[in-house]
Protein backbone atom coordinates (compact mmCIF):
# COMPACT_ATOMS: atom_id res chain seq x y z
CA UNK A 1 0.00 0.00 0.00
CA UNK A 2 1.86 3.05 -1.26
CA UNK A 3 1.67 6.38 0.55
CA UNK A 4 0.55 8.00 -2.72
CA UNK A 5 -2.55 5.85 -3.23
CA UNK A 6 -6.16 6.52 -2.27
CA UNK A 7 -6.42 3.38 -0.08
CA UNK A 8 -3.58 4.69 2.10
CA UNK A 9 -5.26 8.07 2.51
CA UNK A 10 -8.52 6.33 3.40
CA UNK A 11 -6.70 4.13 5.92
CA UNK A 12 -5.11 7.17 7.56
CA UNK A 13 -8.37 9.13 7.66
CA UNK A 14 -10.39 6.23 9.07
CA UNK A 15 -7.66 5.38 11.60
CA UNK A 16 -7.49 8.96 12.88
CA UNK A 17 -11.28 9.07 13.34
CA UNK A 18 -11.43 5.67 15.11
CA UNK A 19 -8.36 6.50 17.21
CA UNK A 20 -9.91 9.60 18.74
CA UNK A 21 -13.35 8.02 19.15
CA UNK A 22 -12.00 5.14 21.23
CA UNK A 23 -11.44 5.38 24.98
CA UNK A 24 -7.90 6.58 25.62
CA UNK A 25 -6.79 3.37 27.33
CA UNK A 26 -7.38 1.32 24.15
CA UNK A 27 -6.45 3.86 21.48
CA UNK A 28 -3.23 1.99 20.79
CA UNK A 29 -5.32 -0.92 19.50
CA UNK A 30 -6.51 1.28 16.62
CA UNK A 31 -2.88 1.91 15.70
CA UNK A 32 -2.12 -1.81 15.83
CA UNK A 33 -5.15 -2.65 13.69
CA UNK A 34 -4.20 0.02 11.13
CA UNK A 35 -0.63 -1.30 11.06
CA UNK A 36 -1.79 -4.86 10.42
CA UNK A 37 -4.14 -3.72 7.65
CA UNK A 38 -1.37 -1.66 6.06
CA UNK A 39 1.12 -4.52 6.13
CA UNK A 40 -1.30 -7.21 5.03
CA UNK A 41 -2.38 -5.12 2.04
CA UNK A 42 1.16 -4.01 1.18
CA UNK A 43 3.09 -7.15 2.10
CA UNK A 44 0.48 -9.92 2.03
CA UNK A 45 1.62 -13.14 3.66
CA UNK A 46 5.04 -11.65 4.47
CA UNK A 47 3.35 -10.19 7.56
CA UNK A 48 4.43 -13.47 9.16
CA UNK A 49 7.98 -12.09 9.26
CA UNK A 50 6.79 -9.13 11.31
CA UNK A 51 5.23 -11.53 13.83
CA UNK A 52 8.39 -13.64 13.80
CA UNK A 53 10.62 -10.67 14.60
CA UNK A 54 8.23 -9.40 17.26
CA UNK A 55 8.06 -12.86 18.87
CA UNK A 56 11.84 -13.35 18.98
CA UNK A 57 12.60 -9.95 20.47
CA UNK A 58 9.67 -10.23 22.87
CA UNK A 59 10.97 -13.54 24.22
CA UNK A 60 14.54 -12.22 24.41
CA UNK A 61 13.38 -9.08 26.17
CA UNK A 62 11.42 -11.02 28.79
CA UNK A 63 14.39 -13.29 29.55
CA UNK A 64 16.81 -10.37 29.75
CA UNK A 65 14.33 -8.50 31.92
CA UNK A 66 14.26 -11.46 34.31
CA UNK A 67 18.05 -11.39 34.66
CA UNK A 68 17.98 -7.62 35.14
CA UNK A 69 15.42 -8.01 37.92
CA UNK A 70 17.61 -10.59 39.68
CA UNK A 71 20.53 -8.18 39.63
CA UNK A 72 18.39 -5.24 40.67
CA UNK A 73 16.85 -7.16 43.60
CA UNK A 74 20.18 -8.45 44.91
CA UNK A 75 21.84 -6.80 47.92
CA UNK A 76 24.40 -4.14 47.01
CA UNK A 77 27.36 -6.30 47.99
CA UNK A 78 26.16 -9.14 45.74
CA UNK A 79 25.35 -7.15 42.60
CA UNK A 80 28.79 -7.62 41.03
CA UNK A 81 28.71 -11.35 41.65
CA UNK A 82 25.19 -11.64 40.21
CA UNK A 83 26.22 -9.59 37.17
CA UNK A 84 29.27 -11.78 36.52
CA UNK A 85 27.28 -14.98 37.05
CA UNK A 86 24.54 -14.17 34.53
CA UNK A 87 26.58 -12.18 32.02
CA UNK A 88 27.29 -15.22 29.75
CA UNK A 89 23.59 -16.15 29.74
CA UNK A 90 22.50 -12.60 28.97
CA UNK A 91 24.99 -12.35 26.12
CA UNK A 92 23.79 -15.67 24.76
CA UNK A 93 20.19 -14.40 24.72
CA UNK A 94 21.22 -11.27 22.78
CA UNK A 95 23.28 -13.38 20.37
CA UNK A 96 20.39 -15.77 19.72
CA UNK A 97 17.95 -12.89 19.16
CA UNK A 98 20.35 -11.16 16.76
CA UNK A 99 21.09 -14.34 14.84
CA UNK A 100 17.40 -15.27 14.66
CA UNK A 101 16.71 -12.00 12.86
CA UNK A 102 19.90 -11.25 10.94
CA UNK A 103 20.23 -14.78 9.57
CA UNK A 104 16.69 -14.49 8.25
CA UNK A 105 17.52 -11.06 6.82
CA UNK A 106 20.61 -12.57 5.16
CA UNK A 107 18.64 -15.44 3.62
CA UNK A 108 15.90 -13.16 2.31
CA UNK A 109 18.07 -10.30 1.10
CA UNK A 110 21.60 -11.58 0.47
CA UNK A 111 21.56 -15.33 -0.09
CA UNK A 112 21.01 -15.21 -3.85
CA UNK A 113 23.87 -12.71 -4.19
CA UNK A 114 26.12 -15.05 -2.21
CA UNK A 115 25.00 -18.04 -4.26
CA UNK A 116 25.93 -16.27 -7.48
CA UNK A 117 29.40 -15.57 -6.08
CA UNK A 118 29.89 -19.19 -4.97
CA UNK A 119 28.51 -20.81 -8.13
CA UNK A 120 31.85 -20.79 -10.03
CA UNK A 121 33.49 -22.55 -7.07
CA UNK A 122 30.64 -25.10 -6.98
CA UNK A 123 31.11 -25.73 -10.72
CA UNK A 124 34.82 -26.28 -10.23
CA UNK A 125 34.33 -28.72 -7.35
CA UNK A 126 31.33 -30.50 -8.83
CA UNK A 127 30.61 -29.73 -12.50
CA UNK A 128 26.92 -29.27 -13.22
CA UNK A 129 25.95 -28.63 -9.60
CA UNK A 130 23.65 -25.73 -8.84
CA UNK A 131 23.54 -23.83 -5.55
CA UNK A 132 19.85 -23.48 -4.66
CA UNK A 133 18.45 -19.96 -4.77
CA UNK A 134 15.91 -18.50 -2.37
CA UNK A 135 12.46 -17.89 -3.83
CA UNK A 136 11.12 -16.19 -0.72
CA UNK A 137 9.57 -12.75 -1.18
CA UNK A 138 11.45 -9.91 0.48
CA UNK A 139 9.10 -8.39 3.08
CA UNK A 140 8.21 -4.71 3.05
CA UNK A 141 10.62 -2.65 5.16
CA UNK A 142 12.39 -5.68 6.62
CA UNK A 143 15.68 -3.88 7.30
CA UNK A 144 13.86 -1.12 9.16
CA UNK A 145 11.74 -3.21 11.51
CA UNK A 146 14.53 -5.74 12.16
CA UNK A 147 17.11 -3.08 13.04
CA UNK A 148 14.58 -1.32 15.26
CA UNK A 149 13.69 -4.58 17.02
CA UNK A 150 17.29 -5.72 17.55
CA UNK A 151 18.05 -2.29 19.00
CA UNK A 152 15.27 -2.90 21.52
CA UNK A 153 16.87 -6.19 22.64
CA UNK A 154 20.31 -4.59 23.02
CA UNK A 155 18.85 -1.71 25.05
CA UNK A 156 17.09 -4.15 27.39
CA UNK A 157 20.37 -6.06 27.74
CA UNK A 158 22.04 -2.78 28.73
CA UNK A 159 19.18 -2.26 31.23
CA UNK A 160 18.28 1.03 29.59
CA UNK A 161 14.62 0.29 30.25
CA UNK A 162 12.39 -2.60 31.28
CA UNK A 163 11.04 -4.95 28.60
CA UNK A 164 7.48 -4.72 27.34
CA UNK A 165 5.35 -7.48 28.91
CA UNK A 166 2.40 -7.17 26.53
CA UNK A 167 3.19 -8.85 23.21
CA UNK A 168 0.54 -6.88 21.29
CA UNK A 169 2.05 -3.60 22.46
CA UNK A 170 5.52 -4.69 21.41
CA UNK A 171 4.10 -5.81 18.06
CA UNK A 172 2.77 -2.27 17.60
CA UNK A 173 6.25 -0.87 18.25
CA UNK A 174 7.71 -3.23 15.64
CA UNK A 175 5.03 -2.61 13.01
CA UNK A 176 3.79 1.00 13.43
CA UNK A 177 2.61 1.58 9.87
CA UNK A 178 3.80 5.12 8.94
CA UNK A 179 7.46 4.18 9.44
CA UNK A 180 7.41 0.74 7.80
CA UNK A 181 8.32 1.94 4.29
CA UNK A 182 11.50 3.93 4.98
CA UNK A 183 11.93 4.54 8.67
CA UNK A 184 12.83 6.24 10.86
CA UNK A 185 14.45 3.48 12.90
CA UNK A 186 12.97 4.42 16.26
CA UNK A 187 14.08 3.64 19.81
CA UNK A 188 11.65 1.91 22.13
CA UNK A 189 11.94 4.44 24.95
CA UNK A 190 11.22 7.29 22.53
CA UNK A 191 8.39 5.76 20.51
CA UNK A 192 6.58 3.19 22.67
CA UNK A 193 5.34 5.63 25.37
CA UNK A 194 3.85 7.79 22.61
CA UNK A 195 2.16 4.83 20.93
CA UNK A 196 0.55 3.72 24.18
CA UNK A 197 -0.42 7.11 25.57
CA UNK A 198 -4.08 8.13 25.46
CA UNK A 199 -4.91 11.45 23.80
CA UNK A 200 -7.74 13.82 23.14
CA UNK A 201 -8.20 15.45 19.74
CA UNK A 202 -5.58 18.17 19.32
CA UNK A 203 -6.23 20.69 16.57
CA UNK A 204 -2.55 21.72 16.49
CA UNK A 205 -1.36 18.14 15.98
CA UNK A 206 -3.86 17.56 13.17
CA UNK A 207 -3.02 20.85 11.46
CA UNK A 208 0.74 20.40 11.72
CA UNK A 209 0.52 16.76 10.64
CA UNK A 210 -1.50 17.67 7.54
CA UNK A 211 0.88 20.54 6.68
CA UNK A 212 3.94 18.32 6.98
CA UNK A 213 2.34 15.50 4.98
CA UNK A 214 1.26 17.92 2.22
CA UNK A 215 4.81 19.24 1.98
CA UNK A 216 6.04 15.65 1.69
CA UNK A 217 3.51 14.83 -1.04
CA UNK A 218 4.62 17.94 -2.93
CA UNK A 219 8.26 16.83 -2.88
CA UNK A 220 7.37 13.26 -3.83
CA UNK A 221 4.67 13.71 -6.49
CA UNK A 222 5.54 17.06 -8.05
CA UNK A 223 9.35 16.88 -7.89
CA UNK A 224 10.57 13.30 -7.42
CA UNK A 225 8.05 11.46 -9.63
CA UNK A 226 8.49 14.02 -12.42
CA UNK A 227 12.31 13.80 -12.27
CA UNK A 228 11.99 9.99 -12.33
CA UNK A 229 10.67 10.12 -15.91
CA UNK A 230 13.94 11.53 -17.24
CA UNK A 231 16.03 9.40 -14.88
CA UNK A 232 14.47 6.16 -16.08
CA UNK A 233 14.71 7.18 -19.74
CA UNK A 234 18.43 7.94 -19.49
CA UNK A 235 19.84 5.63 -16.84
CA UNK A 236 17.88 2.50 -17.68
CA UNK A 237 19.69 2.62 -21.03
CA UNK A 238 22.78 4.82 -20.56
CA UNK A 239 24.53 3.33 -23.61
CA UNK A 240 22.13 5.21 -25.91
CA UNK A 241 23.12 8.64 -24.56
CA UNK A 242 26.11 10.95 -24.56
CA UNK A 243 28.18 11.72 -21.50
CA UNK A 244 26.50 15.07 -20.87
CA UNK A 245 23.03 13.50 -20.97
CA UNK A 246 24.20 10.76 -18.60
CA UNK A 247 25.39 13.49 -16.21
CA UNK A 248 21.98 15.20 -16.49
CA UNK A 249 20.35 11.85 -15.76
CA UNK A 250 22.46 11.44 -12.61
CA UNK A 251 21.71 15.05 -11.58
CA UNK A 252 17.98 14.40 -11.95
CA UNK A 253 18.42 11.17 -9.99
CA UNK A 254 19.91 13.24 -7.17
CA UNK A 255 16.83 15.45 -7.34
CA UNK A 256 14.52 12.43 -7.48
CA UNK A 257 16.15 10.67 -4.54
CA UNK A 258 16.25 13.85 -2.46
CA UNK A 259 12.57 14.61 -3.04
CA UNK A 260 11.57 10.97 -2.74
CA UNK A 261 13.28 10.23 0.57
CA UNK A 262 12.76 13.58 2.27
CA UNK A 263 9.17 13.70 1.01
CA UNK A 264 8.50 10.19 2.30
CA UNK A 265 9.93 11.08 5.70
CA UNK A 266 7.73 14.19 5.87
CA UNK A 267 4.65 12.10 5.02
CA UNK A 268 5.64 9.56 7.67
CA UNK A 269 6.16 12.17 10.37
CA UNK A 270 3.05 14.07 9.29
CA UNK A 271 0.79 11.02 9.50
CA UNK A 272 2.23 10.07 12.89
CA UNK A 273 1.71 13.63 14.12
CA UNK A 274 -2.01 13.37 13.32
CA UNK A 275 -2.10 10.78 16.12
CA UNK A 276 -0.09 13.10 18.37
CA UNK A 277 3.10 11.06 17.85
CA UNK A 278 6.40 12.84 17.23
CA UNK A 279 8.70 10.49 15.32
CA UNK A 280 12.46 10.91 15.42
CA UNK A 281 13.99 13.32 12.90
CA UNK A 282 15.45 11.34 10.01
CA UNK A 283 16.42 13.94 7.41
CA UNK A 284 17.99 17.34 8.11
CA UNK A 285 18.82 19.33 4.98
CA UNK A 286 21.87 17.34 3.79
CA UNK A 287 22.38 19.66 0.79
CA UNK A 288 23.82 22.15 3.27
CA UNK A 289 26.47 19.71 4.52
CA UNK A 290 30.09 20.85 4.68
CA UNK A 291 31.65 17.37 4.48
CA UNK A 292 30.70 13.88 3.36
CA UNK A 293 30.55 12.74 7.00
CA UNK A 294 28.25 15.68 7.77
CA UNK A 295 26.09 14.71 4.78
CA UNK A 296 25.50 11.20 6.16
CA UNK A 297 24.82 12.59 9.64
CA UNK A 298 21.97 14.55 8.06
CA UNK A 299 20.74 11.86 5.63
CA UNK A 300 18.89 8.93 7.21
CA UNK A 301 19.84 10.16 10.67
CA UNK A 302 18.38 7.23 12.59
CA UNK A 303 20.28 4.64 10.53
CA UNK A 304 23.55 6.43 11.24
CA UNK A 305 22.64 6.70 14.93
CA UNK A 306 21.80 2.98 15.03
CA UNK A 307 25.15 2.08 13.46
CA UNK A 308 26.93 4.39 15.88
CA UNK A 309 25.33 3.06 19.05
CA UNK A 310 25.08 -0.65 18.23
CA UNK A 311 28.06 -1.23 15.90
CA UNK A 312 30.63 1.59 15.97
CA UNK A 313 30.97 2.00 19.75
CA UNK A 314 31.01 -1.76 20.54
CA UNK A 315 33.52 -2.27 17.71
CA UNK A 316 35.86 0.62 18.52
CA UNK A 317 35.77 -0.19 22.26
CA UNK A 318 36.32 -3.93 21.76
CA UNK A 319 39.50 -5.71 22.91
CA UNK A 320 40.85 -6.31 19.36
CA UNK A 321 40.54 -2.61 18.55
CA UNK A 322 42.08 -1.76 21.91
CA UNK A 323 45.09 -3.91 21.04
CA UNK A 324 45.25 -2.34 17.59
CA UNK A 325 45.24 1.11 19.20
CA UNK A 326 48.15 0.20 21.48
CA UNK A 327 50.08 -1.18 18.51
CA UNK A 328 49.55 1.88 16.30
CA UNK A 329 50.37 4.35 19.10
CA UNK A 330 53.57 2.42 19.78
CA UNK A 331 54.76 2.18 16.18
CA UNK A 332 53.23 5.28 14.51
CA UNK A 333 54.10 8.62 16.04
CA UNK A 334 51.79 11.57 16.36
CA UNK A 335 48.03 11.87 15.97
CA UNK A 336 47.94 9.39 13.10
CA UNK A 337 48.76 6.46 15.37
CA UNK A 338 45.95 7.46 17.73
CA UNK A 339 43.16 7.74 15.17
CA UNK A 340 43.83 4.66 13.01
CA UNK A 341 41.55 2.32 15.06
CA UNK A 342 38.72 4.89 15.02
CA UNK A 343 39.22 5.47 11.30
CA UNK A 344 39.12 1.73 10.62
CA UNK A 345 35.88 1.39 12.61
CA UNK A 346 34.43 4.32 10.65
CA UNK A 347 35.36 2.67 7.35
CA UNK A 348 33.69 -0.58 8.43
CA UNK A 349 30.50 1.28 9.38
CA UNK A 350 30.15 2.99 6.02
CA UNK A 351 30.99 -0.26 4.26
CA UNK A 352 28.14 -1.95 6.18
CA UNK A 353 25.78 0.92 5.34
CA UNK A 354 26.60 0.41 1.67
CA UNK A 355 25.75 -3.29 1.86
CA UNK A 356 22.62 -2.47 3.88
CA UNK A 357 21.23 -0.78 0.78
CA UNK A 358 21.17 -4.01 -1.19
CA UNK A 359 22.86 -7.22 -2.37
CA UNK A 360 24.74 -5.87 -5.35
CA UNK A 361 28.36 -5.02 -6.10
CA UNK A 362 27.39 -1.42 -6.78
CA UNK A 363 26.26 -1.05 -3.17
CA UNK A 364 29.49 -2.62 -1.97
CA UNK A 365 31.36 -0.09 -4.11
CA UNK A 366 29.12 2.70 -2.79
CA UNK A 367 30.03 1.81 0.78
CA UNK A 368 33.70 1.60 -0.20
CA UNK A 369 33.48 5.02 -1.92
CA UNK A 370 32.04 6.79 1.12
CA UNK A 371 34.05 4.86 3.67
CA UNK A 372 37.33 5.54 1.88
CA UNK A 373 36.73 9.28 1.49
CA UNK A 374 35.62 9.76 5.09
CA UNK A 375 38.41 7.56 6.49
CA UNK A 376 41.11 9.28 4.43
CA UNK A 377 39.70 12.65 5.54
CA UNK A 378 40.08 11.60 9.18
CA UNK A 379 43.61 10.32 8.64
CA UNK A 380 44.72 13.43 6.75
CA UNK A 381 42.95 15.94 9.04
CA UNK A 382 46.24 17.14 10.63
CA UNK A 383 47.73 17.71 7.16
CA UNK A 384 44.62 19.61 6.03
CA UNK A 385 44.99 21.94 9.02
CA UNK A 386 48.59 22.67 8.09
CA UNK A 387 47.59 23.41 4.49
CA UNK A 388 44.86 25.80 5.60
CA UNK A 389 47.29 27.64 7.86
CA UNK A 390 49.86 27.87 5.07
CA UNK A 391 47.25 29.22 2.64
CA UNK A 392 45.80 31.59 5.30
CA UNK A 393 42.26 30.19 4.84
CA UNK A 394 39.67 31.63 7.18
CA UNK A 395 37.43 28.77 8.40
CA UNK A 396 34.64 31.21 9.15
CA UNK A 397 34.56 32.94 5.76
CA UNK A 398 31.56 32.57 3.46
CA UNK A 399 33.86 31.65 0.58
CA UNK A 400 35.30 28.67 2.49
CA UNK A 401 31.82 27.60 3.56
CA UNK A 402 30.62 27.73 -0.05
CA UNK A 403 33.65 25.73 -1.17
CA UNK A 404 32.83 23.04 1.40
CA UNK A 405 29.19 22.87 0.25
CA UNK A 406 30.16 22.54 -3.42
CA UNK A 407 32.88 20.00 -2.71
CA UNK A 408 30.56 17.82 -0.62
CA UNK A 409 27.76 17.82 -3.18
CA UNK A 410 30.17 16.96 -5.99
CA UNK A 411 31.33 13.93 -4.01
CA UNK A 412 27.71 12.92 -3.39
CA UNK A 413 26.92 13.45 -7.08
CA UNK A 414 29.58 11.00 -8.24
CA UNK A 415 28.51 8.54 -5.58
CA UNK A 416 25.05 8.51 -7.20
CA UNK A 417 26.55 7.14 -10.40
CA UNK A 418 27.31 4.01 -8.42
CA UNK A 419 23.91 3.50 -6.80
CA UNK A 420 21.79 4.19 -9.90
CA UNK A 421 23.79 2.32 -12.54
CA UNK A 422 22.58 -1.23 -13.29
CA UNK A 423 26.02 -2.57 -12.36
CA UNK A 424 29.23 -1.20 -10.88
CA UNK A 425 31.18 -1.57 -14.11
CA UNK A 426 28.44 0.35 -15.88
CA UNK A 427 28.85 3.16 -13.34
CA UNK A 428 32.58 3.30 -14.11
CA UNK A 429 31.78 3.46 -17.84
CA UNK A 430 29.22 6.22 -17.21
CA UNK A 431 31.77 8.36 -15.36
CA UNK A 432 34.28 7.82 -18.17
CA UNK A 433 31.70 8.83 -20.78
CA UNK A 434 30.83 11.96 -18.79
CA UNK A 435 34.41 13.20 -18.99
CA UNK A 436 35.68 11.73 -22.26
CA UNK A 437 32.62 11.96 -24.53
CA UNK A 438 30.34 14.67 -23.10
CA UNK A 439 29.00 15.98 -26.45
CA UNK A 440 28.00 19.28 -24.81
CA UNK A 441 25.69 20.43 -27.65
CA UNK A 442 23.19 17.83 -26.41
CA UNK A 443 22.50 20.19 -23.52
CA UNK A 444 21.06 22.92 -25.75
CA UNK A 445 20.15 21.38 -29.15
CA UNK A 446 16.78 20.01 -28.05
CA UNK A 447 17.95 16.56 -26.95
CA UNK A 448 16.71 17.19 -23.41
CA UNK A 449 13.16 17.50 -24.71
CA UNK A 450 13.33 13.95 -26.12
CA UNK A 451 13.84 12.35 -22.70
CA UNK A 452 10.22 12.16 -21.59
CA UNK A 453 9.71 15.64 -20.15
CA UNK A 454 8.19 18.65 -21.92
CA UNK A 455 9.45 22.18 -21.49
CA UNK A 456 6.68 22.85 -18.98
CA UNK A 457 7.87 19.89 -16.89
CA UNK A 458 11.37 21.34 -16.72
CA UNK A 459 9.89 24.67 -15.64
CA UNK A 460 7.76 23.02 -12.93
CA UNK A 461 10.75 21.02 -11.72
CA UNK A 462 12.88 24.14 -11.58
CA UNK A 463 10.26 26.04 -9.59
CA UNK A 464 9.69 23.05 -7.30
CA UNK A 465 13.39 22.58 -6.55
CA UNK A 466 13.88 26.32 -5.95
CA UNK A 467 10.91 26.33 -3.57
CA UNK A 468 12.24 23.28 -1.71
CA UNK A 469 15.73 24.79 -1.40
CA UNK A 470 14.31 28.15 -0.27
CA UNK A 471 12.36 26.45 2.52
CA UNK A 472 15.41 24.43 3.56
CA UNK A 473 17.60 27.54 3.49
CA UNK A 474 15.13 29.28 5.82
CA UNK A 475 15.14 26.25 8.14
CA UNK A 476 18.94 26.07 8.09
CA UNK A 477 19.34 29.75 8.96
CA UNK A 478 16.35 30.44 11.19
CA UNK A 479 14.96 27.11 12.36
CA UNK A 480 11.59 25.47 11.81
CA UNK A 481 8.93 27.25 9.78
CA UNK A 482 6.12 26.15 12.08
CA UNK A 483 6.74 28.83 14.79
CA UNK A 484 6.69 31.47 12.05
CA UNK A 485 3.37 30.12 10.74
CA UNK A 486 1.91 30.02 14.25
CA UNK A 487 2.43 33.77 14.49
CA UNK A 488 0.35 34.31 11.35
CA UNK A 489 -3.42 34.42 11.01
CA UNK A 490 -5.49 31.21 10.68
CA UNK A 491 -6.03 32.13 7.02
CA UNK A 492 -2.29 32.04 6.33
CA UNK A 493 -1.95 28.77 8.23
CA UNK A 494 -4.65 27.09 6.16
CA UNK A 495 -3.15 28.51 2.96
CA UNK A 496 0.02 26.63 3.94
CA UNK A 497 -2.10 23.47 3.58
CA UNK A 498 -4.31 24.41 0.65
CA UNK A 499 -1.61 25.89 -1.61
CA UNK A 500 0.55 22.72 -1.68
CA UNK A 501 -2.68 20.73 -2.14
CA UNK A 502 -3.68 22.78 -5.20
CA UNK A 503 -0.16 22.52 -6.65
CA UNK A 504 -0.15 18.79 -5.89
CA UNK A 505 -3.38 18.20 -7.83
CA UNK A 506 -2.59 20.54 -10.72
CA UNK A 507 1.01 19.44 -11.33
CA UNK A 508 1.02 16.01 -9.75
CA UNK A 509 -2.06 13.82 -9.47
CA UNK A 510 -4.00 15.37 -12.35
CA UNK A 511 -1.04 15.36 -14.75
CA UNK A 512 -2.15 13.44 -17.83
CA UNK A 513 0.84 11.08 -17.85
CA UNK A 514 1.30 10.88 -14.09
CA UNK A 515 2.28 7.46 -12.76
CA UNK A 516 2.86 7.11 -9.06
CA UNK A 517 6.15 5.36 -8.31
CA UNK A 518 7.14 3.43 -5.21
CA UNK A 519 9.47 5.07 -2.76
CA UNK A 520 13.09 4.24 -3.56
CA UNK A 521 13.93 3.28 0.04
CA UNK A 522 11.06 0.80 0.06
CA UNK A 523 13.40 -1.73 -1.57
CA UNK A 524 15.93 -1.45 1.25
Amino acid sequence: MSFTTLPFLLLVGLSVVVYYLLPQRVQWMALLAASMVFYCVGGGRTVVYVFYTAATVYAAGRVLGHYNELRRAAPKEEKKAITAKYKPYRRAVVLVACLANFVLLYVLKYWNFTADLLQPLADALSPGSQIPLSELVLPLGISFFMFQSVGYVIDVYRDKYQPEKNFAKLLLFVSFFPQMVQGPISRFDQLAPQLLAGRKVDYTDLKYGIQLAMWGYFKKMVIADRAAVLVNTVLDDPWSHSGSIIAVGVLFYCIQLYGDFSGGIDITRGVARMFGIDLAENFRRPLFSTSLADFWRRWHITLGAWMRDYVFYPLSLSKPFGKLGKFTRRHIKGKLGKIIPTSLATFIIYFIIGIWHGANWRYVAFGFWNGTIITVSLLLAPQFLRWKEALHINDQSKGWHLFQLVRTNILVFFGRYITRAPRFLTAVWMVKETFLHPNLPDLYNGTLLTLGLAGSDFAILFCGVVTMLAVEWYQEKRGHIRPMLERRSPLVQWLAILLPLVVLFCFGVLRADYISSDFIYKQF
